[in-house]
């Protein structure tokens, strides 16, 4: 049995097949609860997309490089 963490991530943007370097961590306020972390991975070019999405939404938390985002 393989680990999920020893697999490449893939960025979540639409379409996308870059391996992610990226962890767009974000909650929405509504749903979950304050402690709650949802993460999206993303490639060099599409973090910025995926974090401007959140911010709008008043969603986004931080953007951490993808080997930290368990911390």
């Amino acid at each position: 049995m393989t680990d999920a963490i020893d697999e490449p991530q893939i960025c979540n943007s639409k379409r996308c097949t870059e391996p992610a370097e990226f962890a767009v961590r974000w909650n929405n306020p509504k749903v979950h609860t304050p402690d709650r972390r949802k993460i999206w991975a993303a490639c060099p070019g599409h973090v910025d997309h995926l974090q401007r999405f959140l911010e709008l939404r008043g969603f986004w938390l931080d953007t951490v490089p993808l080997v930290d985002a368990d911390d």
